[in-house]
């Protein structure tokens, strides 16, 4: 490692958990390397096991260890460190394989996005193989790893549903593998309203469109030779087929890149509207930086129209919704005998605590589904007197059943006393399991003191 690369110091912890699969079959570390620079092996040729133990691999654990490696280059999902912070250690004898892995079905893609690394005129087409995942190599890989893996991102650079198979492929990862969370994104002009419906019974998780704009001439400023109504057809086409099947997978996104041709209030109002009526789960802004001529100086972070937006952003919560009255809000109030009295425990006893939970927003509280991720249950989180968090996950509670909108339940919930006497404080608030805190879309918590004797 040269002394160049030991000046930045930095952590990542890509190399310890996640793999990507390019389309060619070779693996590389992390999902920011569209030129394939950062090779771990090929899979092709060797197990993902000896890739994922091998010395390429294991070296680079033991550099990030110290500070850096030659092997990051200009990897832009680099933490840096502030001077005289300690690199975070990480056990350089990880899992014999990795705990998530991106799956690129191609690099090409179906449309030209301005100035995108991947638009076929000028992008990675040109610079590595752009072809489709061979079937056989995806299912060795889905087979080898599929025991041990918790999530798959079936995307990358391209178009993933530009891969015949695509769909196939989501239908056998969740068949193998059922405990897998299967997410992809999609531009969704490859599907068919065909493959879009089938795609809904897959056993897909979470889906992502990526549509920027509501109306087709500001859509196709960045999605050059883009079709905003296909695009959108198969959005509304998914999210019906998901309410007629009585499903509640997949989760659907609709992300929209802010740039300054596409952030009037008259563009994004219609894109809420339109979100709204096609029965989307969740609409949200990205905020980018890039192209340096073409983002949004409007919502730039700091300024008073992102304050205004902040809790709609894609990357500020997991909870957070463009979509009017579907940011999650609640009101807890905790039921004491005397009003605004201490809570009293005995050190290292349980207390019960009972609350009585009301729903804000338009949408009901999930108690109950198919599925782990999103269920709705209060917790309380211990925090010491002088303000400090304890522990965020100090207990939980599930919710007697759904809360609909405007709905109220009463919730008990036991939360142990800390073994040491003294005077705490407990913090209740909505957490969306997998995903986020409801404070962190900015609903209201409650914080009651707790006094351990």
């Amino acid at each position: 490692m040269s002394d160049n690369y030991l000046a930045t110091r930095y952590t990542c912890s890509w190399p310890h958990s996640i793999a990507v699969m390019l389309c060619d079959g070779r693996i590389v570390c992390g999902c920011a390397d569209p030129y394939a620079k950062r090779v771990l092996g090929d899979f092709r040729t060797t197990s993902m096991a000896d890739i994922w133990q091998g010395p390429t691999a294991r070296q680079l654990r033991v550099d990030l260890n110290a500070g850096g490696a030659a092997f990051c280059g200009d990897c832009p999902l680099k933490l840096p460190l502030a001077p005289g912070e300690a690199v975070p250690q990480r056990d350089v004898n990880v899992g014999a394989l990795p705990s998530r892995l991106y799956v690129e079905c191609t690099a090409a893609c179906n449309i030209s996005c301005f100035q995108s690394c991947c638009a076929p005129e000028t992008g990675i087409t040109r610079t590595r193989q752009a072809g489709m995942l061979d079937w056989g190599v995806f299912t060795r890989a889905i087979d080898e790893a599929g025991p041990s893996l918790v999530r798959v991102d079936f995307f990358n650079y391209g178009e993933a549903f530009l891969h015949k198979r695509a769909v196939e492929m989501c239908e056998y990862i969740k068949t193998k593998f059922p405990h897998i969370y299967l997410y992809s994104s999609t531009n969704g002009l490859a599907l068919t309203e065909e493959k879009a419906r089938r795609l809904v019974h897959s056993g897909i998780d979470e889906m992502t469109f990526s549509i920027d704009g509501s109306s087709q001439e500001i859509y196709a400023r960045y999605r050059q030779r883009g079709n905003f109504e296909k695009a959108l057809a198969n959005l509304r086409a998914m999210a019906d087929e998901k309410q007629k099947s009585g499903r509640d997978i997949p989760h659907l996104n609709w992300r929209y890149i802010l740039f300054k041709w596409n952030d009037s209030d008259e563009e994004m109002n219609r894109a809420r509207q339109l979100a709204a009526e096609a029965g989307v789960d969740r609409l949200c802004w990205e905020i980018t930086d890039h192209p340096e001529d073409s983002f949004s100086r409007r919502f730039m972070p700091g300024s008073p129209d992102f304050e205004r937006i902040r809790h709609e952003v894609w990357d500020m919560s997991g909870l957070g919704n463009a979509i009017p009255g579907t940011t999650p809000r609640a009101q807890i109030d905790v039921r004491t005998l005397i009003p605004g009295f201490p809570l009293r425990a005995k050190a290292a006893q349980p207390v019960t605590v009972k609350t009585r939970v009301r729903n804000l927003s338009d949408r009901p509280f999930r108690a109950q589904a198919s599925y782990g991720r999103r269920l709705v249950r209060l917790g309380a989180q211990l925090v010491g007197e002088d303000g400090a968090m304890l522990n965020r996950d100090h207990a939980r509670a599930w919710l007697p059943a759904d809360i609909p909108p405007g709905g109220v339940a009463d919730v008990a919930i036991e939360v142990p006393a800390p073994d040491k006497p003294g005077r705490y404080a407990l913090k209740f608030d909505l957490v969306s399991e997998g995903i986020d805190w409801f404070e962190k879309c900015g609903s209201a918590t409650t914080t009651r003191t707790l006094v351990v004797r």
